[in-house]
């Protein structure tokens, strides 16, 4: 999951902050005099938190989160200490120098404005260095992988504080009770947002039955239980159905919803996963959702009329690890798989895509679409033999969002 710029500013820890305010070289012989002084200090420092866009001689420019690029000047003068991520205080930071900061990296300035309001002059820098980011953001997707579950709610019991959720892999439909606890950190995804950092703390009230839902936590020995260490859920739209426009200089695409039985525009934006699934494995799949064993006969052949199908069919529900044989499940081979453009998209393509519950508007934002799915939809003509998760454990960046 990406690392959340509000875990970032959270380091500064009030000491820290207070030293910042206060030059050393005040001194008062009042304290009202000196409380005096301290109070303006505070009320002209000013800060900024985002990335490192550039860098020169003098000083550097800062890319935030939000709003216009931040030009900071550096001088002697200006304390620059590095923090590990996920580090709580400054007790453990290191000394850096400004020639070892790099473009990417995320930090924390302190500091005041300059008289003609273009610099904002630093006192101090907290830095997060780029490669340090990037290997915890890498070591939480691969915790994900190993410890993560996902499917969908189909119970919320609050007091006993218990989601139970349906995950279906490729070996079937299995129900796993979450267990929350009071250390559990809980987010629900905006209504109309791809990214992970938009989620937004929760109660377990707030998660319904029909939710897209993911957990990480230690499981028990059969699966069917999980502790759960972090949640984050969301209502989510399931879309399966035909293209039937592809505008790429408006980065939309116009589906014809099999299941709801009329048009949408579905917006790609950069958080988009695209995909496309190889022939023989749609093809397999499908095999599956008609009933019929891989291996028992040639690829596409009909089953049996009385041949069992699989309970729910198959869902792209993130479950974690691998299935009992050894193999792993669909959703990370579809996370394996390079992305695709828009590009690649062709109207009369069969596509399955989970959206964001969408506007007044009409239109929905594609979080996760999936091309070569013909031969799954002739399998099942109304699309619910497959849900695709809403979450990537790639990065785009995350999000999950991570994501």
């Amino acid at each position: 999951m990406r690392l959340r710029m509000k875990q970032f500013v959270a380091l500064v820890i009030t000491e820290f902050v207070v030293t910042l305010c206060s030059p050393a070289h005040v001194r008062s012989d009042s304290k009202k005099e000196g409380q005096s002084q301290q109070a303006s200090a505070q009320a002209a420092v000013a800060k900024a938190v985002g990335a490192v866009k550039a860098i020169n001689t003098n000083g550097l420019t800062v890319a935030p989160d939000s709003g216009a690029d931040v030009v900071v000047g550096v001088g002697d003068f200006t304390r620059i200490v590095r923090v590990e991520p996920g580090q709580k205080d400054l007790k453990g930071a290191t000394q850096l120098r400004f020639q070892d900061l790099q473009v990417g990296d995320r930090i924390l300035v302190r500091g005041k404005i300059s008289d003609d309001g273009k610099t904002l002059v630093a006192a101090a820098i907290i830095v997060m260095k780029h490669a340090d980011v990037e290997a915890k953001q890498q070591k939480e997707r691969d915790d994900w992988q190993k410890r993560g579950i996902g499917g969908l709610v189909k119970a919320v019991d609050a007091s006993a504080g218990t989601i139970t959720i349906s995950a279906v892999t490729m070996g079937g439909t299995k129900s796993v009770a979450v267990h929350i606890s009071k250390n559990t950190i809980l987010r629900r995804y905006a209504p109309d947002s791809v990214k992970f950092d938009d989620a937004k703390p929760c109660m377990i009230g707030e998660i319904k039955a029909g939710d897209q839902l993911r957990a990480r936590g230690d499981r028990n020995a059969d699966g069917s239980e999980l502790a759960a260490e972090e949640i984050v859920a969301g209502a989510f739209r399931n879309i399966a159905g035909t293209i039937s426009a592809v505008d790429i200089a408006a980065n939309t695409m116009t589906v014809k919803d099999l299941i709801a039985k009329e048009s949408l525009v579905v917006r790609i934006t950069p958080d988009t996963q695209l995909r496309k699934l190889p022939p023989e494995m749609s093809q397999r799949i499908a095999m599956r959702l008609k009933g019929t064993p891989p291996g028992s006969g040639a690829q596409g052949a009909p089953a049996a009329a009385n041949a069992p199908r699989p309970q729910g069919g198959i869902q792209a529900g993130y479950s974690g690890g691998q299935h009992p044989n050894g193999a792993p499940d669909f959703q990370q081979m579809v996370n394996r798989m390079p992305t695709v453009a828009l590009a690649d998209f062709q109207k009369g393509d069969a596509v399955m895509i989970v959206s964001t519950e969408g506007n007044h508007s009409g239109g929905v934002t594609a979080i996760s679409l999936l091309g070569g799915v013909e031969p799954i939809l002739t399998a099942s003509p109304n699309g619910q033999g497959m849900v695709l998760s809403p979450w990537s454990l790639g990065s785009s960046e995350g999000d999950s969002g991570t994501q």
